[in-house]
């Protein structure tokens, strides 16, 4: 097993064991349609989430990614529309869980790279799960290829791990 140490802005002190293959053995109730590395590359959270980070997880991920340096840029994500609460909305709404401070995200590239905490990942699985009633409201209300018919709700899919394109 492979241990990773973390000390970051955010946290420090805190390791996690690796026991899965990296992008393997996930729950089948659980298979996000994009990759974290492909996230970062299309554009999420304003380009201003793991940056830093970058020592936890493989520099591959981030090559091409849409990163700022400077702060949040809504023009980093890739429909260029600010759709995210601060982290202090989303503590109060109880969206932090585990030992994950930055949320659903931070979670799923953990669980991506091999860790595995059963009673937080059923959480986290849960949530994912119910974010997929947003591609239904694609599909109810956009016609496909129209990537402008509701750009919020499609910026937030992809940060779910979810398609836009639909």
């Amino acid at each position: 097993m492979v241990t990773i140490y973390v000390n970051d802005k955010m946290q420090k002190g805190y390791a996690y064991e690796l026991s899965e293959p990296v992008g393997e053995n996930f729950s089948p109730d659980f298979q996000p349609e994009l990759t974290p590395p492909e996230m970062l590359r299309l554009g999420v959270f304003e380009g201003h989430y793991l940056n830093d980070c970058v020592n936890e997880f493989p520099a591959s991920w981030f090559e091409g990614a849409m990163i700022s340096e400077q702060g949040p840029d809504v023009n980093k994500n890739l429909f260029q529309i600010k759709s995210r609460l601060p982290l202090s909305e989303w503590k109060k709404r109880g969206w932090i869980i585990g030992p994950d401070p930055r949320g659903w995200f931070q979670w799923y590239c953990r669980y991506y790279m091999g860790r595995r905490l059963p009673e937080v990942d059923d959480i986290q699985m849960k949530r994912w799960r119910a974010f997929r009633r947003h591609q239904a409201q694609l599909k109810k209300n956009c016609i496909w290829g129209d990537w402008g018919c509701r750009p919020r709700q499609r910026q937030a899919l992809l940060q779910w791990g979810y398609s836009p394109f639909i």
